[in-house]
């Protein structure tokens, strides 16, 4: 038996850490170095959804019902893998309109209607209290099997009655501490949309530890277990093995469940304000999409090894819910056991407190607030500093909502597996679902269609669910549930109208959520929205395509200090003056410069109003002091007509500026070519000028010189001749060059193509340049391969870059032991051809432009530049002619490598660019 002075040590240390964590959070926040602003942070505090019902009651369920359990964590993951589509719209609605809990969002949806908020607000409190009661349960109960557990003979343990006395006192004594921290943490700031950096952190900082305790139990279960088999843990026992099964007609349960999961994600009161109201940065949903799914599945990943530890090493009456606590302590892991207790403490205080500091800012804003403001002797708006007295509400809201919690874990004697009180607590806000679908997706739903559904959807709830648990008790008789109320058969709860044979829960969910769907969407169709509903039902819905400044539906107007007043008694004096300040400075004035106040004024102080108070009170406070009316219904049309024109225009005035852009850049694209071709027109008449000068200004002068034959001997005039001749012959060859590569360029030149062998065509052309090679006295290496496909190609052009490329190679090649590699394979589907020479290469500053015409490269050996520079440039018009690539390779100092690639006759031109790519 563990020392009850050990557990209570460590619990209040654990519990004092949490609240150095906390305090140290929200030091942080206030010296502007926020521990929450990570997308970690807000994925980890998003893990309050596996409180101890996920904690302890999953293992209970997997050991009942077998995988089952699965649903409660497959629904929370669609919807953040689905997180574009619903949760970033209802973030970007609440930072817009500063919601500041579920409540808020509801009512500001439907007309800012606080009667509707106040339904959503007890809804939410009753809905919830079997949820705090199953936390205050599990913490109780396992707190006393830790102190109380002892062995029985044989290894097996059982858990004696322990008094309730004690179960009880440790849940009032668990409320209380919770009471303390919620109060202490939760309520610093009287702007409740706002964040609560240090709960956020130490609720992060619990996912971590409970995650951590339930691996550790799981993986001793899984791996060093001593069962009764002999072999270490219950990996290959037959145990496990069982659970691997769904119980009997699941399909109905598992859809009920999944849904419920889905619905609880995003409706429970704690999960909207951390999801939501905490939430720092939109992007963050981006990382907890993928995030929180992974805690998940790292939750439930254990919960099957250790349901089958307990059903294999605790007797057959030991309560499964808490497995992860009597396994450890039934094998004499003392420390593990702790660990455990504390992760299942961790997972308790977590929910309790979140809900707390929600439900009590619901309680506040939507119910006493709104109550209080109507009460005319009270005259709130017309007293000073009102900051104490939120505060005092929302922190005895706080000791409300966890005595309630308290009253009904004494109220059904706490009887009931984990997760079946969970699921009422879920079945409960699922209530929220058609409303909230309806606020993001229909612009149609009614104000009275919202509050219709949402009554008769809890009503059902509440007698199919919370009647049939309470009957049997000295509230209610048995026969309620078993013969109908006044003996009416098809009224009983768990047989509504005579709808038998299916489970509790799904018949409840099917129920309340039928009235709830078809009160909302019947009441809403033969109903009449008024201009602030049919306002903010646009304002929710296009959300994503609203105009930055929304247009107003009151035309009003107050006096400045009577604004400033009035925000003065709810945000306090030095809130307020900076909330001034800083709306004088966007606008370039001075706050005491200020004119009347007008409608942008006055919505400004009404959205700060609306994070302390909530929407609906925020509405009826300034409406007390800014005298107006509601404009007509057509005046609202005809803004949201100048609006939506307004957005148009907007649109196609930003389509003609790109278009125009567009146009700007395309006109000094082409400038730029004009002038690049106006400079290549220069170079090319330069060039040419002096390629033709050259051989013609031979020509004249021995022309000249031979035109006086009495001074020349016969041997000088035969050699002037001869170079007559060759500079003929050169200038012809320079004219036969421009003007085949015209030709190439215009798409004139003939072409004879046929299928034929690339390998074949590259050995005529060594063949054909042997004697240049045996002159200049350059060894040469040759490597052809096999084509094992033909080309489509003009044999006679081919063979003219292939003699181009290898007279070049010899002409650059080392003049003293001049050596050129000749190398023809199959490559690509295609044929690759290249030719080495061992010269001194081609600089960098000359391969960019060695394909250009008349350009000559300044390689290492080859004497003055001989040649016309377009030999090249003409190469590479018939390798793209036919569809191939020619590029060079020239590493500084290794000689330079010139690449033809053929395609086979059946190849794209894509091939092409792959091999010169790969080359």
């Amino acid at each position: 038996m563990l020392d009850t002075t050990v557990v209570v040590a460590v619990s209040l240390a654990y519990l004092g850490l949490l609240f150095a964590i906390a305090f140290y959070g929200d030091r942080r926040a206030r010296a502007g170095r926020s521990l929450v602003r990570s997308p970690i942070t807000y994925a980890l505090s998003l893990g309050v959804y596996c409180t101890s019902w996920t904690y302890y009651g999953a293992v209970g369920t997997a050991a009942r019902d077998g995988l089952i359990f699965l649903t409660i964590y497959t629904g929370p993951t669609i919807v953040f893998m689905g997180w574009w589509f619903i949760l970033r719209k209802i973030a970007r609605i609440s930072k817009a309109h500063r919601i500041t809990s579920i409540a808020d969002f509801i009512a500001s949806r439907y007309g800012k209607s606080a009667s509707l908020g106040m339904i959503v607000t007890l809804i939410a409190v009753v809905g919830t209290m079997p949820y705090i009661a199953l936390q205050l349960k599990a913490v109780a109960t396992s707190f006393a099997v830790l102190i109380s557990y002892y062995g029985s003979t044989g290894g097996t343990g059982i858990l004696p009655d322990i008094p309730p006395a004690v179960i009880s006192g440790a849940a009032l004594i668990t409320a209380m501490g919770m009471a303390a921290f919620a109060i202490l943490f939760g309520t610093r700031h009287i702007d409740a949309s706002e964040h609560h950096e240090g709960v956020v952190a130490a609720i992060a900082f619990e996912s971590c530890v409970k995650l951590a305790a339930l691996l550790a139990v799981g993986i001793f279960a899984l791996f060093f277990l001593s069962p009764d088999t002999g072999d270490p843990g219950v990996l290959n026992t037959g145990a496990l093995r069982s659970l691997y099964v769904l119980p009997a007609d699941y399909e109905a349960r598992w859809l009920t469940m999944t849904f419920l999961s889905m619905a609880a994600i995003i409706c429970l009161p704690r999960q909207f304000h951390i999801a939501i109201v905490e939430n720092v940065e939109e992007r963050h949903l981006t990382t907890a999409a993928w995030l929180f799914p992974l805690y998940l599945l790292l939750m439930c990943l254990f919960a099957l090894p250790i349901a089958a530890a307990g059903l294999t090493t605790l007797s057959p009456d030991s309560n499964s819910d808490f497995f992860v606590l009597t396994v450890p302590i039934v094998q004499g892991q003392d420390a593990l056991a702790i660990f455990a207790f504390i992760g299942g403490l961790s997972a308790a205080t977590s929910m309790v407190i979140v809900s707390a500091i929600a439900l009590s800012t619901m309680l506040c804003n939507d119910l006493v607030m709104p109550c209080l403001l109507r009460i005319p002797r009270l005259r709130l708006t017309a007293r000073g500093d009102l900051t104490r007295l939120l505060l005092f509400i929302r922190r005895a809201g706080i000791v409300v909502v966890l005595l309630l919690g308290y009253a009904y874990y004494r109220l059904t004697g706490g009887v009931g597996p984990l997760a079946q009180i969970g699921l009422v607590a879920f079945a409960a806000v699922a209530q929220f679902v058609p409303v909230m679908l309806g606020a993001l997706f229909w612009k149609g739903g009614t104000k009275a269609g919202a509050q219709v559904g949402l009554t008769l959807g809890f009503v059902t709830w509440f007698y199919t669910l919370i009647v049939p648990a309470l009957a049997g008790s000295t509230w209610l008789p048995s026969s309620v549930v078993t013969d109908g109320p006044w003996g009416l058969a098809f009224l009983r709860p768990e047989a509504l109208f005579g709808l038998e044979g299916w489970e509790p829960l799904s018949h409840a969910v099917f129920w309340s959520m039928a009235a709830n769907g078809l009160g909302y969407i019947l009441v809403s169709l033969f109903s009449r929205q008024d201009v602030l509903d049919r306002m903010q039902a646009t304002l929710f819905v296009d959300v994503f395509r609203r105009p930055r400044d929304e247009p107003h539906v009151w035309r009003r107007s107050a006096a400045v200090d009577d604004l400033y007043t009035l925000l003065q008694r709810f945000l306090g004096r030095e809130r307020a003056q900076r909330a001034f300040q800083q709306y004088a400075e966007e606008r370039g004035r001075r706050p005491r410069d200020l004119p009347e106040a007008d409608a942008d004024l006055v919505a400004f102080v009404e959205r700060l109003l609306a994070g302390s108070v909530g929407a609906a009170s925020a509405r009826v406070i300034v409406s007390s002091i800014a005298k107006g009316e509601l404009l007509v219904l057509d005046e609202v049309l005809e803004i949201l007509e100048a609006t939506r024109e307004a957005i148009v225009y907007s649109r196609r005035l930003e389509e003609k500026s790109l278009e125009l852009e567009a146009t700007a850049n395309e006109l000094r694209r082409a400038n730029e070519q004009l002038k690049e071709l106006d400079r290549l027109k220069d170079d090319f008449l330069t060039t040419i000028s002096h390629e033709l000068r050259t051989p013609l200004t031979s020509i004249r002068s021995f022309s000249e010189i031979l035109s006086d034959p009495d001074e020349l001997d016969a041997v000088h005039a035969r050699q002037f001749l001869e170079i007559i001749s060759s500079e003929s012959r050169r200038l012809t060859r320079l004219l036969d060059s421009i003007l085949d590569i015209a030709r190439l360029e215009q798409g004139h030149a003939d072409w004879r193509m046929a299928d034929i062998d690339p390998a074949a065509t590259l050995s005529a052309a060594v063949a054909a340049t042997g004697g240049l090679f045996r002159d200049k006295n350059v060894a040469i290496d040759i490597r052809v391969e096999f084509a094992p496909s033909p080309i489509h190609a003009d044999r006679d052009r081919l063979i003219q870059v292939f003699v181009n490329l290898l007279s070049n190679a010899a002409k650059f090649c080392d003049p003293a032991s001049g050596r050129v590699r000749v190398e023809g394979r199959p490559r690509d589907n295609g044929y690759l051809v290249a030719i080495t020479d061992n010269g001194g290469g081609v600089s960098p500053r000359h391969q960019a432009r060695i394909f250009e015409k008349f350009a000559k490269a300044d390689q290492h050996g080859a004497g003055p530049h001989s040649g016309f520079g377009l030999g090249l440039a003409i190469s590479r018009q018939i390798v793209e002619h036919h569809r191939g690539a020619l590029w060079l390779r020239s590493p500084t100092g290794q000689g330079a490598t010139f690449c033809v690639f053929l395609p086979a006759a059946a190849s794209r031109p894509a091939e092409a660019e792959r091999a010169a790519a790969s080359a």
